[in-house]
């Protein structure tokens, strides 16, 4: 069996940025249902430094990453959708993509458009797909139309700057929180409606004001810790606030009789990995997101590249918050 040598990211323990270690790894030939991919370019997300850190527990040595983009060079049995020279991106499990060349199964890689580079395909998976699972999936009682307002924890981030694009294409009236009146500035650019610096202001006397007083329809929180609780209070009666990430830390448990006396609330802690575990789903979804990319609605922001072997300083750069936008290894 040919045996490739590829530069990778592993750690051998839980911690900080400090236990990402570039080795070099052989990599095989892809069984039934793999493919083996040659990077472009690779993706970083917020849930790289869960899975690094052990909020999310993960099998130890662990190559970490979960989206990028490239050519497949091999193609196991039963994979039909690719072919070998492809150009293909996605977002899928398990974690691995922070190497040169890996083997994984091919059932959430998709073949990307020509008109989109493979920049963008790494930078634009995991978080497209998001904002396409939220705006379009994740929705409150009766949905949403044109007009509803919405609050975007975040809104100057990789999967925020999508969304307010996405909201703006759909009609909503995204309300966008960020920590400094840049980022506000850069939500505002990409279609925020309204922008609420939550390091000078309170977001939910805001929120309030700017609805005139009935609250929004759904909010969709990243943040987490520093953010939940009072996500609770912007909401009107029988609306929605759905928990899709921990950057300040993981949310407190929750009485969930606080729901019934805020209005009859509904909460959820949605997942991507959830929304594309079939074949069929995962490509009708990245269908929508290409098509909103390729026709200018959505554009992608990579504001931050690293070299992989500087992987630790990209890592150290989100966690402080430091990012906007999307942020990407390249090779």
């Amino acid at each position: 069996m040919t045996q490739i040598s590829s530069r990778a990211v592993r750690i051998d323990q839980n911690g900080g940025p400090e236990q990402l270690k570039l080795v070099t790894v052989m990599v095989g030939e892809p069984g039934p249902g793999e493919i083996r991919i040659r990077h472009k370019a690779v993706g970083l997300n917020y849930i790289d430094m869960y899975q690094r850190a052990g909020m999310y527990p993960l099998p130890l040595p662990l190559q970490l990453g979960m989206e990028a983009s490239g050519v497949v060079e091999a193609v196991g049995a039963g994979v039909t959708h690719l072919q070998v020279g492809d150009r293909a991106a996605y977002a899928s499990q398990p974690p691995g993509s922070y190497c040169e060349v890996r083997v994984m199964p091919a059932k959430c890689v998709c073949k990307l458009p020509d008109a989109i580079s493979f920049e963008t395909g790494a930078a634009m998976m995991l978080k497209g797909l998001t904002a396409q699972y939220l705006l379009s999936r994740t929705q409150p009682q009766g949905g949403l139309k044109a007009g509803d307002f919405v609050l975007f924890h975040a809104a100057a981030g990789g999967v925020g700057l999508i969304a307010c694009q996405w909201a703006k294409a759909m009609g909503l009236q995204l309300i966008g929180t960020a920590g400094s009146d840049e980022k506000c500035a850069l939500a505002k650019e990409h279609g925020a409606a309204f922008v609420i610096n939550y390091a000078k202001e309170d977001f939910v006397a805001r929120v309030k004001e700017i609805t005139g007083g009935k609250g929004v329809k759904v909010v969709y929180d990243s943040v987490g810790k520093d953010t939940f609780t009072k996500s609770l209070d912007c909401v009107s009666p029988f609306g929605l606030v759905a928990n899709f990430g921990n950057a300040s830390g993981k949310v407190e448990p929750l009485d969930i009789n606080v729901l019934a006396g805020k209005g009859s609330l509904y909460v959820s802690r949605p997942t991507l990995f959830t929304h594309i575990a079939t074949r069929e789903t995962t490509q009708a979804m990245a269908d929508e997101l290409f098509a909103m990319v390729t026709s200018g609605k959505v554009t992608i922001r990579i504001d931050q590249r690293f070299a992989l072997e500087d992987v630790q300083e990209a890592h150290r750069s989100l966690e402080a918050r430091k990012t906007t936008g999307c942020t990407i290894l390249t090779l």
